[in-house]
């Protein structure tokens, strides 16, 4: 975890074969979701003993949920890096955007079930709202920045307007994880930055298309 956000769920042992047992806890879960993520799941898809996951986590509960921070806490760096990686703050924001829209069938699914879970324990949804505010930074400075620089002018709140572009993200990972046909991903990508175009008040040609995953 980064500097000042501590783990809910305590370590025991492991190291780095600790982190490779939560990639195959990440793995059962995003298939079996939270009810049905077990020990002995684990066991066979990450080629440990039982009795070594007792001493990695203590609780299967625990180890479900410390997966579940591992994972999200992962995307939150990820959106970090890609956001140092670009200085212009609208092509940060597609950039973003675009990380956000790639996420592997994978990520898609633990993301829902740690907000799944989330609804239910106290810790986690304490967890998840930390998870949300740092998730949302990247986003929201973009905005903040292009403002500030003469880039954007906005027709409302940097904070409403990063809102509103995180609430369609996360809601077209709910309808890609139920594989609905549609929105599919290239024109909701399209439609999308349009519109955030239009709120930011960005000049300038339209950013590239590319090919959905």
């Amino acid at each position: 975890m980064s500097a000042g956000v501590e783990m809910i769920r305590k370590r025991r042992a492991g190291g780095e074969k600790r982190d490779a047992v939560l990639d195959a806890v990440a793995g059962v879960l995003a298939t079996r979701g939270y009810e049905n993520t077990r020990f002995a799941d684990v066991s066979a898809a990450g080629g440990v003993a039982i009795s070594t996951l007792q001493t990695y986590f203590g609780s299967r509960e625990d180890m479900i949920i410390e997966a579940m921070q591992v994972f999200t806490d992962r995307e939150v760096e990820a959106l970090r890096a890609v956001s140092a990686g670009e200085d212009d703050p609208w092509r940060r924001l597609v950039a973003l955007v675009d990380r956000s829209l790639h996420n592997s069938e994978q990520t898609r699914q633990v993301l829902v079930e740690f907000w799944r879970s989330a609804m239910r324990d106290d810790e986690l949804r304490d967890y998840s709202a930390t998870v949300q505010e740092r998730y949302r930074a990247p986003f929201l400075a973009a905005v903040r920045e292009g403002a500030a620089r003469g880039a954007f002018t906005l027709a409302h709140d940097a904070e409403a307007v990063t809102d509103l572009l995180l609430s369609a993200l996360a809601g077209l990972i709910i309808f890609r994880v139920q594989h609905a046909p549609t929105p599919a991903p290239v024109g909701f990508r399209d439609v999308l930055l349009t519109q955030l175009r239009l709120m930011l008040g960005v000049n300038g040609s339209q950013p590239e298309r590319i090919e959905a995953r």
